[in-house]
């Protein structure tokens, strides 16, 4: 059994795959090749936004609208603190600090509540100007975005969506990667869209900001790539990776997003009453990257996870460690009052084999295991 069953995707669509990647070999136009502008124009047109930039992951993808804002020593990056390493990373490897924020038990996302109070804090110290929110769409599901964006409106800041687990999640219409004033995605394997190495995009509807991300991703290109007007990175999305998403992406939009949902439906309509399942709020919808469930100890928790293992079950952690915790930002200051819900999530959270081609047969096999371990 599968994590993520990538080799059963592949088989589900490798004529096509297959060609894809045949027509960039034989054209031999690896990088910027037609593929890329035409996935480009697919991704935004999807996500609903004017621009869609790739780039060569979802890091860079994170890291060039960094860039793009001028963030810089002296600024406040408010980042939920139950996320993936990366979201905080890109803050400080600009210069700027990042503002650890607790998430909402129930969604896993920043706690729009903490971040207000994050933010007058941050005000009333005086050490740092505060400038961006990044919220990260966790586990597939969008951020409340519309408190957020209230929030961020009230106190002059940008909002950043990391939709590198969002992506095909929504909010009413507005798909994912459309909220805040940019946002980012990123295509590593594992992801709702992913290709079959590294690679991301960003998504906006600024004509300038568009434009600077195009020149921070070719080494800051002016008229072309021997004129540089400005610092950047190498940070393309290759052709080959194009062209397999391009057949991917008509996958992802025509079943297996609604495949991935149906998962969760069986999920919870036989874990509802033994476990705590994913919640999503009325009017969300979420792309699954992810089906966690949330145990009452870090005993109960790891006993799970080591039987489930010994029947050829597969689950995974996210995360063990909070960001306050990671080694990389020990040079800040902390409360750990202020990160009760995280410091209690890292130690209860398992995630269970989640992707469209997960049948109902394997998801019975999953259930039965786990109420069996956990019904003593």
């Amino acid at each position: 059994m599968e994590f993520r069953d990538l080799k059963a995707q592949y088989q589900n669509y490798k004529p096509e795959i297959d060609k894809a990647i045949q027509e960039v070999l034989l054209d031999s136009n690896f990088i910027s090749g037609k593929q890329v502008a035409d996935l480009e124009e697919q991704l935004a047109q999807y996500v609903g936004v004017k621009h869609c930039v790739t780039c060569a992951n979802g890091t860079d993808a994170l890291t060039l609208m960094m860039m793009a804002w001028d963030i810089k020593e002296g600024d406040a990056v408010f980042v939920p603190d139950f996320t993936f390493f990366s979201s905080g990373e890109i803050v400080s490897s600009q210069g700027a600090t990042p503002v650890f924020v607790d998430v909402d038990r129930e969604t896993f996302n920043i706690d729009s509540v903490k971040l207000e109070n994050a933010i007058q804090r941050t005000i009333a110290e005086g050490k740092f100007t505060p400038r961006v929110i990044i919220t990260v769409d966790l586990f597939g599901l969008p951020a409340n975005y519309p408190e957020i964006e209230r929030i961020a409106k009230k106190y002059g800041l940008k909002v950043l969506e990391d939709g590198a687990q969002g992506f095909g999640g929504r909010i009413g219409d507005q798909v994912a990667c459309s909220f805040g004033d940019a946002a980012t995605t990123s295509f590593f394997p594992a992801k709702p869209l992913g290709c079959y190495g590294d690679g991301g995009a960003v998504f906006t509807n600024d004509d300038e900001v568009a434009k600077l991300l195009k020149s921070f991703r070719v080494h800051g290109k002016g008229d072309n790539k021997y004129d540089n007007v400005r610092l950047g990175l190498n940070s393309r999305l290759d052709t080959i990776q194009a062209a397999i998403l391009k057949v991917k992406l008509q996958a992802f939009i025509e079943h297996e997003l609604e495949d991935v949902n149906r998962v969760f439906q069986l999920y919870n309509e036989k874990l509802k009453n033994v476990v705590e399942i994913p919640v999503i709020p009325e009017g969300f919808y979420s792309s699954f990257a992810q089906y966690t469930l949330k145990l009452k100890s870090k005993e109960q928790r790891d006993e799970l996870q080591a039987k489930l293992k010994e029947q050829g079950i597969p689950s995974m952690i996210y995360y063990v460690k909070p960001m306050h915790k990671q080694g990389a930002f020990s040079g800040l200051e902390f409360d750990e009052r202020d990160f009760e819900v995280t410091n209690v999530l890292c130690d209860t959270v398992l995630s269970l084999p989640m992707h469209p081609y997960l049948s109902e047969s394997e998801v019975e096999v999953i259930a039965e295991s786990v109420k069996k371990i956990l019904i003593k």
